[in-house]
Formats: C-alpha cells, structure tokens, sequence
C-alpha cells in the first residue's frame, strides 16, 4: 500500500445547476491527479472557483467522487470517515469548529474526548499548544470573547489537538493583522518539524505560500496546471526577480545592462529598479555591471509578486 498522505487519480466532480429553466452540467474538479508525500508542505492555490474546497472537501469526505479515486491518510475518505478524523485536522477561515458560548479551554475537552484522548493526553496537548500558540490569556474566556486573531490561534490549536498526520488549512490567516499572521506562520513551521506534519494550505495570501510551503500546486477550473516549487512556478512564466539599487549620487538610467530590464527610477536617479530573469543572469554578475558606472550604497532583492505569477499562469492556458 502506498505510503502517501493523500492520493488522487483522475478525480472529478461534477455538479448539476440551474440555470434559469435548464439544468446544466459544472464541472468543479476535473481529472485531477496529485499524490502528497508524508511530511510535505503544499500550497493548493487558485483563483476564486477553481475546485479548492471541493477537493478539500473529498479529501475530507464531506463530497462524494464523481468519478476517479481518493485516498486520504491511507483511507477512503467517505466509508472511512470517523477513522480519518483522527488523523486530519482542518481549519477553515471563516468557519468554527469551537463552541461559541464555551471557555477555550472546554472546548479542547469535548473535542480530546470526541478524538478519544485521555485526560493526561488531553492536558499535555493542551500545555504544548498553549506554551507555542500563547493560549494562556483567553483559555478561560467564552470564544464569541475572542479577538480574531485569538480565535485564530484557538482553531489552530483545536485543529491540532489530536496531533493529526494531515492538517488542512483553508485562509487560515484571513483578516489577521501582521504580527499574528507571523505568530501563526512560527507555529505551523515549528510544528511541522517536530511533529512531521503534512500541511494543505488554501490562500489568497501569498506571503503564507511563501513562508510556508516547499511546494505549490496551481488548479485552474478544476483542472492542475502547474506542480512544483515557487522558483519553478516562477521560472514557467518568465516572471522576473528585481533589484531594487540605492546609489550614493543621482544617475542616469542604468541602461543596457546586460541581462537585465531597467524598470524606473526615483529621486533623479538615487534609487534605481532592475528586473532580471536568474536563468540568464545573477544578481552579482548584474551588480559588477552597475559597479563600473556608479557607486552603490543598499541593495534589496525583490522576488516574483506570487498573484502575478499565477495570473501569468491563467493568462497562457487562455
């Protein structure tokens, strides 16, 4: 039997719609097949009606195949579904899983015994969590209490009690302010490396693909359309990396370097913009360039914009 965390051939759903006095046939996921190994971290993105929540949804077996095959932690999700509940935890963004009226706190208890933890499991869970995720000033506060941020880090936490093999995140940091974005990002990465959690992310954020996954998946109209790393999903679209040049003296246009693209400049030439393509050229190759015509005081290196890379990416299949 196959060691993957999840495992799809040929998956497809299909639904029936109303559109005025007809029905008509949608396709939301189409011929889709991906294998995650134990471990991996994968960005599942796509623009808005793309097929990522019906997949997450029969990997989690709320949906029903049309047709092809799944298999989530070994299981199928629909038949096998109490047993894959213990080994998947999933956060939806928007959606709670933590009893409104109730602490923190007596939420994680009802959900250890719905998971069949013991009381010393459940404490010791409770502590880890509380020790990363900085749980302790609201454990004992009603969750319709919480800040959004707290709430947060409380799905987090409740979606991880049970240590689950797989853990899905669906905008897990929609609406969050920076610092608890980042708090967030810490825990997750912590938590993968020394749990060995595989991690599915959902988002609209790409500063979360970045920090977080090794590997991104891109689905258009239910259909995988690239799978890879971020510099490979880059390097398909020829998207650029750009140098951002702080000078100690106004210039000229830093024209005609070789390999790269003058993008702008400002303050009469004090900081200067250069795009360039890695595959032809580096960014020290590019800067010895610049050296023999003026003097450089900063450099930063700006990477792909991720939400241009992808509608480069829908723009080609069009």
């Amino acid at each position: 039997m196959s060691s993957a965390i999840i495992e799809c051939t040929s998956l497809t759903r299909e639904f029936r719609v109303r559109d005025g006095l007809r029905r008509r046939r949608l396709v939301a996921v189409d011929d889709l097949t991906l294998t995650v190994e134990p471990g991996e971290a994968v960005g599942y993105i796509g623009a808005n009606g793309a097929g990522k929540s019906t997949t997450i949804k029969m990997l989690t077996g709320i949906l029903v195949p049309t047709t092809g095959t799944v298999r989530t932690c070994g299981l199928r999700p629909v038949p096998d579904r109490r047993r894959l509940a213990r080994q998947v935890g999933v956060v939806f963004g928007q959606r709670s899983q933590l009893w409104w009226d109730l602490p923190v706190r007596e939420s994680f208890r009802l959900l250890a015994a719905i998971h069949g933890l013991d009381a010393a499991a459940e404490r010791a869970r409770t502590d880890e969590l509380n020790e990363q995720l900085e749980l302790g000033e609201f454990l004992a506060t009603p969750v319709r209490q919480l800040s959004l941020g707290q709430r947060m880090r409380a799905e987090v936490a409740a979606a991880l009690l049970h240590s689950p093999r797989l853990v899905i995140l669906d905008e897990p940091t929609i609406g969050l302010d920076v610092v608890s974005k980042q708090r967030l990002r810490e825990f997750l990465i912590a938590e993968r490396h020394a749990h060995g959690t595989t991690l599915l992310l959902t988002t609209h954020d790409m500063g979360d693909i970045e920090r977080l996954c090794d590997r991104v998946v891109v689905v258009d109209h239910g259909s995988l359309v690239f799978d890879g790393t971020l510099p490979g999903l880059s390097r398909t679209v020829g998207a650029e990396r750009v140098m951002v040049l702080d000078l100690a003296a106004p210039s000229a246009d830093l024209l005609g370097i070789p390999g790269t693209r003058h993008l702008g400049s400002e303050a009469g030439g004090l900081r200067q913009r250069l795009g360039f393509d890695p595959d032809v050229t580096t960014a020290a190759q590019a800067l010895a360039a610049v050296s023999t015509r003026a003097e450089l005081l900063d450099l930063a290196i700006e990477e792909p914009d991720i939400e241009d890379v992808v509608r480069r990416v829908y723009a080609a299949r069009r």
